[in-house]
């Protein structure tokens, strides 16, 4: 993905609490992740939760992902994200500035489509993370990957999971994965603010409610993609990057992961659709642009 040069880029919108491993970010509390909070990287989470037969939640909070290691603990804190994330050429150049700006870009996405539709957008802080940090959905490590957390309305990653979306998951990568990974959180913080994310999302199986909240996830960050260059951040999207956001969104199937790391596919747990419908749904919000075509909640997914 190639961002515009000269795109002022708002660093205000991120957290870097890299290198802070096992402290508290923000001040926030300790209650354990809910399933429908949960992101991409839950599917990660999930992969020895299937085995085990558990769930998400639970007054432990996130448990352990049995040697799949999205991040490096021992990696160490940037204090000049502010001075490093400026502009475009920035998020062209590392990493940590291009989910900067890919934050900033789907922010001012919802922003512009809550307001045209008479509503006000409250924006939520992306925090990076290393090690272990406690949140209000209590204690997220390295391998939990990014999610959105409703307890304190902030999206939670530590950038190592990009790797292992390539690596673990065998996704082809490419920026565009990425900005579909951080549209698909926010996507569930829109539902937070239009009260859809605790529809019932405990409720797993492949048609279950936990699955639609996902989807309309992924179709809102097929929204996001569709207007995103009107952002003011982006270049013109190409066909190629659109397949490297529908790669990802194949590779994060629940049919897909059970498959590699358990040998069988049991749609009866499943949590976040398969990768076909994963790859449907992002298609139709990219299609249509609008956001209001994203009622995974209604009829057959």
């Amino acid at each position: 993905m190639t961002f515009r040069r000269g795109a002022q880029l708002d660093p205000s919108q991120v957290d870097d609490a890299r290198g802070r491993s096992g402290g508290t970010a923000g001040g926030l509390g300790g209650r354990s992740i809910a399933l429908g909070g949960g992101g991409l990287g839950t599917l990660l989470l999930l992969v020895v939760l299937y085995a085990l037969g558990g769930n998400l939640g639970g007054s432990t909070g996130v448990g352990g992902l049995g040697g799949i290691t999205v991040g490096d603990p021992s990696g160490t804190s940037d204090p000049a994200l502010a001075q490093n994330c400026r502009t475009g050429a920035d998020a062209n150049a590392r990493e940590d500035c291009r989910i900067v700006a890919y934050v900033n870009s789907v922010q001012a996405y919802w922003t512009s489509e809550i307001a045209a539709s008479g509503g006000t957008y409250q924006p939520s802080k992306t925090t990076f993370f290393t090690g272990q940090i406690n949140t209000a959905c209590g204690p997220a490590s390295t391998e939990v990957g990014p999610f959105y957390c409703p307890g304190d309305k902030r999206v939670w990653i530590d950038l190592g999971f990009f790797d292992a979306l390539r690596t673990k998951l065998g996704a082809t990568g490419g920026s565009l994965a990425q900005g579909y990974v951080i549209a698909h959180e926010y996507g569930h913080h829109v539902q937070d603010l239009l009260g859809t994310l605790d529809k019932g999302t405990s409720q797993q199986g492949a048609a279950g409610r936990s699955v639609r909240v996902e989807l309309q996830a992924d179709c809102y960050a097929g929204a996001w993609a569709a207007n995103a260059v009107k952002t003011g951040y982006l270049e013109p999207i190409t066909d190629v990057q659109i397949a490297d956001a529908l790669d990802a969104a194949a590779a994060v199937g629940d049919d897909r992961i059970q498959k590699e790391f358990q040998g069988r596919v049991t749609p009866e747990t499943w949590t976040h659709g398969s990768s076909a419908q994963r790859q449907k749904w992002f298609t139709r919000g990219y299609r249509a642009g609008d956001p209001g075509t994203c009622d995974t909640f209604s009829g057959g997914i």
